[in-house]
């Protein structure tokens, strides 16, 4: 059975450019997303530059011409992420960001997320927000969004207190988005003895509770996005020891199917709700707008991981070796075939 779906859209990956291109690069970045079946994904502002300023949004978009996937650059929500002074939100939207985050270094001071947010809601964009203490502070957010009537997307969440956060905040009508990833709903925290800095992420695995409760709250309706984080790192830094090397997994290329063997496969979610999470709902949270882009996959078709036959220059990924079932078999932007299996 093939099945034809609207493009996946990810809105929450790292492609290193500028600065860090010995990882990943644009141009390597989209095609993996092109071989996983994603048709657009959104790039995390954690570069070097920052990208704080319109002309890094602008450098990145225009390198993003030559690949096969939609690359849209989401903009630093303060100067080098340094959580003090924000960036001029109107002329990163003007741009070309799509969205405003800090990434990996959460903004601590609540005046400024307060200041943010409001800036945020007057310029109609939407902050991302990275909880490294991930309840504590997605409750200060959704706080703050309740307070200012304004909207915040919580990024990859992936305990079971979180969840039960964004519930409540949800059911009082707070503006609140949330997104998790595959690996929060198919792998705990066990696997870091078995893999080392291959299972390493940020927030990291959770328990078996946790993973029920990430599954709990995509089947009704808490969780709005299954995004991949895909943060590529080299085989070098990668193979430091457990706390010296660098967090992050990459994503793109085993998502889909990821989702499938644990979702799907299982009976939790239809392929329905699979694509709402993974398509529909991100395009609706950022406003991305692509009717031409499509993909055809194959929810049953069984396949090994292995990494050396990644597009990704990374092949940082806990599930080398895995028996996954679902394959994309081809995928089209803007009417164009740009990958086939």
């Amino acid at each position: 059975m093939q099945i034809t779906s609207p493009g996946l859209i990810d809105i929450h990956v790292h492609f290193r450019e500028p600065g860090f291109e010995y990882k990943e690069d644009i141009m390597s970045g989209a095609l993996a997303a092109a071989a996983g079946g994603f048709t657009a994904c959104c790039c995390m502002p954690n570069t070097s530059p920052v990208a704080d300023s319109p002309e890094v949004i602008e450098y990145i978009l225009k390198k993003a011409k030559a690949t096969t996937v939609r690359v849209l650059p989401i903009g630093a929500v303060t100067l080098g992420q340094k959580g003090k002074k924000l960036t001029d939100f109107a002329a990163l939207k003007k741009a070309g960001a799509v969205a405003l985050s800090d990434d990996g270094i959460p903004i601590n001071d609540e005046e400024v997320m307060r200041k943010a947010l409001i800036s945020a809601k007057e310029h109609d964009m939407l902050i991302i927000s990275h909880c490294e203490e991930e309840a504590s502070m997605a409750a200060r957010d959704v706080r703050l969004a309740a307070e200012l009537d304004a909207r915040v997307h919580i990024a990859h969440i992936s305990t079971a207190e979180t969840v039960n956060i964004i519930r409540k905040a949800k059911a009082a009508g707070v503006k609140v988005t949330a997104e998790t990833a595959p690996h929060y709903f198919s792998l705990t925290s066990d696997e870091v003895k078995k893999q080392g800095a291959n299972a390493c992420m940020n927030p990291p695995l959770g328990t078996k509770k946790d993973i029920e409760a990430i599954i709990e709250g995509l089947c009704d309706g808490t969780i709005d996005v299954i995004a991949t984080d895909h943060a590529p790192h080299s085989a070098t830094e990668k193979s430091l020891p457990v706390g010296q090397a660098p967090n992050g997994i990459i994503g793109l290329e085993t998502a889909l199917a990821v989702t499938l063997t644990f979702l799907y496969h299982n009976g939790k979610l239809s392929i329905e709700r699979i694509i709402e999470l993974m398509s529909l709902n991100p395009g609706r949270i950022l406003k991305i707008e692509a009717p031409a882009d499509s993909i055809i996959f194959d929810p049953d078709e069984e396949w090994t991981v292995d990494p050396s036959e990644f597009k990704s220059k990374a092949r940082n990924t806990p599930y080398a070796g895995m028996k996954l079932k679902g394959r994309v078999k081809q995928t089209v932007v803007n009417g164009k075939v740009v990958y086939k299996d």
